[in-house]
């Protein structure tokens, strides 16, 4: 592991401080340049141990982050679009002492003082290397299963994960990473701003992540969200655009099948998925070298250990059939949740495995498919134990379905019964039904179709099934 997590802003040779860092909003930074700007953040924040920073997709955003790090205080990045109760809870429970540049304009955002961070301010001065186990970053979740809790990520983890996708992508300096993604989330934030500080690739981050702003960025490894590549193949044109680049990288999200063809068929890229969550980082991924299969999620980064429980707890075999929850185990897990010990421990083993929630089968080769969320994904309809990805995955091969959610509604006789959310004007319900039905088991056919307009959606494009009845 490299000394520093900022690599290749502190150990960079003297010919490569004027190389493009970071451009955002339209404005390149060297690394000469964002690590001054970086450094002259270090004496106004000394003596500080948690800022929030408002996490927008700015320069101001980045050298208060990276200003952050560098001076070993705890960052808590908030959502752009968060609501004043949100923000309160932030703030509140992660003990966060001020503003790290400029707030969001709430009344809840005024309980803290404002410590200016002006981009343009250099400093050369040296700052010691913060110690490794000290926290880097505290993410809130979505708060899909009650307020948002704090996930407490330190420098190690942060590193030993970045380092795993490096070795499983092949991602060096030599590459140019496009994004358009949050910057308060692991996707965007780590993934997308910590990986290429510390690994040495130029970062473009394209603001909104149109397909028009990916297709002019020339850049050789991508990250988007599903959403992302759905309008990319929607405009061929823009997604032709992307054959010269390396290596397209999906997450946050499954990503239909026929996303996947279409982005090849356009491209040629083979899209490489990968999964992961705040509490563990990215834990697996298809590799750049590997094959790589729609609907499946890769197998484990260097470090990482898997299985999958029953209910009971008991290791289920990896068969590809088998479906149960999703244990994993490895360096770039978070030291839990802050001040929430009853939560830790229900997500943290005893033997250092991190309950994931999400229900998974795992292929004979190693290879991991996501079936979905336990709470909201494994509906049990008349004695059986069933994925509802499986069942997207099959709708979403039928040419009428643009999108489905899948879920499980109380029934008296079947304890739950399966219900398809799908969007498409030409989609036909019984058609759909027998869609299904004709290529799994009778018993996993939806027992209703609901045509929508849209399905509701966070700020990742993930789909929020809980207020899908």
């Amino acid at each position: 592991m490299a000394p520093s997590l900022l690599a290749s802003l502190h150990a960079s040779p003297a010919s490569e401080a004027v190389s493009p860092a970071v451009t955002i909003g339209g404005t390149t930074f060297t690394r000469e340049s964002l690590m001054g700007a970086a450094s002259a953040v270090v004496p106004r924040i000394r003596g500080a141990r948690v800022v929030a920073v408002h996490a927008r997709p700015s320069l101001e955003t980045v050298v208060a982050v990276v200003g952050a790090l560098t001076a070993g205080v705890t960052v808590v990045p908030v959502p752009p679009d968060a609501g004043p109760d949100e923000i309160t809870h932030m703030l509140t429970d992660s003990g966060a002492q001020a503003w790290l540049g400029t707030p969001p304009e709430h009344d809840a955002a005024a309980r803290l003082p404002r410590i200016p961070v002006r981009v343009h301010a250099r400093d050369w001065h040296h700052h010691p290397e913060p110690a490794a186990h000290s926290t880097a970053f505290i993410i809130y979740t979505s708060g899909t299963t009650g307020r948002p809790k704090g996930v407490i990520l330190s420098r190690r983890a942060i590193a030993a994960g970045i380092d795993a996708l490096a070795d499983a992508w092949g991602w060096t300096a030599r590459d140019t990473l496009v994004h358009g993604l949050p910057l308060f989330h692991v996707h965007g934030l780590v993934l997308g701003l910590i990986g290429p500080l510390r690994i040495g690739s130029p970062l473009i981050h394209t603001g909104r992540p149109t397909p028009q702003a990916y297709a002019e960025a020339a850049g050789t490894l991508y990250f988007g969200v599903p959403t992302v590549w759905h309008r990319l193949a929607g405009e061929p044109e823009h997604a032709r655009a992307l054959a010269s680049a390396r290596l397209l990288v999906s997450g946050s999200a499954p990503l239909p099948a026929t996303v996947f063809a279409a982005i090849k068929e356009l491209s040629g890229h083979e899209i490489v998925e990968r999964y992961g969550m705040t509490e563990t980082l990215i834990t697996l991924s298809a590799r750049a070298a590997g094959p790589r299969r729609p609907g499946h999620v890769g197998t484990p980064l260097p470090g990482l250990s898997t299985r999958i429980v029953d209910s009971a707890g008991h290791e289920l075999p990896r068969d590809g059939a088998s479906i149960g929850v999703l244990h994993v185990r490895g360096p770039m897990l978070g030291d839990g949740y802050l001040g929430n010990a009853a939560a830790t421990a229900a997500s943290w083993t005893s033997e250092g495995w991190f309950v994931t929630g999400d229900i998974a089968a795992i292929e004979p080769d190693g290879t991991h498919r996501i079936v979905g969320r336990e709470s909201t994904d494994l509906i049990k309809s008349g004695g059986y134990r069933i994925g509802a990805g499986e069942i997207e995955n099959i709708l979403l091969d039928h040419p009428a379905v643009d999108e489905v959610a899948v879920v499980g509604v109380p029934d008296d006789d079947l304890g739950q019964r399966i219900v398809a959310h799908v969007v498409g004007s030409d989609a036909d319900p019984d058609e759909l039904i027998d869609w299904v039905g004709q290529r799994v088991s009778a018993h996993k056919r939806p027992r209703e179709v609901r045509i929508v307009p849209s399905l509701p959606r966070n700020a990742m494009g993930k789909v929020q099934k809980k207020r899908l009845g």
